[in-house]
């Protein structure tokens, strides 16, 4: 097939479309997560957790956390992985080389010199599960060494490897910590083996119609890989270097009539989470700034990235006060000059996102 020659509008607007941030909006939790592949799971809530925020930013206001626990504790539908939500029935493109794991040599030294202590917690789990990690003796023989947090957290390290394994599964949460139990009790029976090779494809072709386009090849980043390996077809993109690799799926909806909406991303929406495909594709600057001191800090420690139809148009610095029971926005960035209707759909979405959080809007950020 002949590579495709995209202008830098089509490129954003497929982008744009792939994430669900077109309109209208998506209407199902569960559809929205099977075409993004994941949520990604973090504590930090300054504003809300990222995975519900993410999944405000597709459904609405109509999106109550709750829906994201039903699906993961009772209709199984959803299933937490290595940090992400993924949809269950993907649950086997991560399981294909389950038996490597641990993969490095001093982790998999660890973890076959603790046989007893995998048996143990196993047993632990058939008798008495769903448990939390703190119900669970530890009873290794080899201490997990670490220089960090996980330093000698020896239940938590081999629970964590036996998820990767498929032997465990996340059954649920009790505020952060998890529940655990054996993953014959939680995932279905009849879920496809695939080679490695098989998963990796499928991996690849997942993500791509996710993304929409995206390189063959990057930087790894945390939770998941930005590129897509030879998935899709070959595509350049007008003023910008290199070539990229296409959702098959995309190419119909090229000429497509867009119908675009102004929405407030997560500072982990995969939609500029790849700071450099954002930088090339929406000439968006960003970096989530929680880990700088404040000073060093020029959005704010949780800003939130403003899309506007297929562009990224700034970040708002905000806040939510739980004590003064109100969203605090402390400053809206603008990269490009607004105009009054663009200023009236940022505000709005600041209304609604401060309605579903159920808080009053207020700040010096709000002020012309």
């Amino acid at each position: 097939m002949d590579v495709q020659r995209l202008t830098g509008e089509q490129a954003r607007r497929i982008a744009v479309r792939a994430q669900l941030l077109d309109a209208p909006r998506p209407t199902e939790l569960v559809e929205v997560v099977r075409q993004l592949t994941l949520l990604q799971l973090d504590p930090t809530a300054a504003v809300a957790p990222s995975a519900d925020l993410v999944a405000w930013s597709r459904l609405g206001s109509t999106y109550e956390p709750s829906q994201l626990k039903e699906a993961l504790e009772q209709d199984r539908s959803l299933v937490e992985f290595n940090a992400l939500i993924r949809p269950m029935e993907d649950l086997p493109l991560y399981l294909a080389d389950a038996d490597d794991i641990p993969r490095y040599p001093d982790a998999r030294a660890w973890f076959e010199g603790n046989a007893p202590f995998r048996r143990d917690i196993l047993t632990r789990l058939e008798a008495e599960g769903p448990l939390q990690s703190k119900d669970i003796p530890d009873t290794c023989l080899i201490p997990w060494p670490s220089t960090g947090w996980t330093n000698n957290r020896n239940v938590t390290q081999m629970l964590e490897y036996l998820v990767l394994r498929g032997e465990v599964a996340i059954v649920g949460r009790r505020g952060r910590q998890r529940i655990w139990d054996l993953a014959s009790r939680v995932y279905p029976a009849d879920l496809p083996r695939l080679t490695p090779e098989e998963a990796k494809r499928m991996r690849d072709e997942r993500r791509l119609r996710a993304l929409g386009i995206a390189r063959a090849t990057g930087t790894n980043m945390p939770a998941e890989p930005p590129f897509v390996g030879e998935a899709g077809v070959a595509a350049v993109v007008e003023g910008v270097a290199g070539e990229w690799r296409l959702d098959p799926g995309q190419l119909e909806h090229v000429e497509d009539e867009f119908v675009g909406r102004t929405a407030l991303l997560s500072p982990f929406d995969r939609l500029s989470h790849d700071r450099k495909r954002a930088l090339e594709l929406f000439h968006f600057d960003y970096t989530l700034e929680m880990y700088k001191p404040a000073a060093q800090r020029r959005w704010g420690y949780f800003a939130l990235p403003v899309l506007h139809g297929d562009r990224l148009l700034g970040k708002v610095d905000s806040k939510v006060d739980r004590k003064a029971k109100v969203l605090r926005v402390e400053a809206i960035h603008r990269d490009v000059r607004l105009t009054r209707a663009m200023t009236a759909e940022v505000l709005a979405e600041l209304e609604d996102l401060a309605a579903w959080l159920g808080v009053g809007l207020d700040g010096p950020g709000l002020i012309e």
